[in-house]
């Protein structure tokens, strides 16, 4: 009884390696870095205002040099 042969694999191509991500990959995570950010950064909707005074005057000084 003859045993059945197996082909070897292809070859690994010898070339870069082509990666594409879709649109969506990129878009939404900067999407939410921006929006996270714009809460952090707006001090009117921060409700909890017992935090530590430097940080607050760090984030108001943030918040200024984006604002121009």
């Amino acid at each position: 009884m003859a045993a059945p042969t197996h082909t070897p694999p292809h070859p690994a191509s010898r070339g870069g390696v082509d990666i594409r991500l879709p649109w969506w990959a990129l878009v939404l995570p900067t999407l939410a870095f921006v929006v996270l950010l714009t809460l952090i950064l707006n001090p009117s909707d921060a409700h909890a205002a017992s935090g530590d005074p430097a940080v607050t005057r760090f984030l108001e000084h943030v918040q200024q040099l984006t604002a121009r």
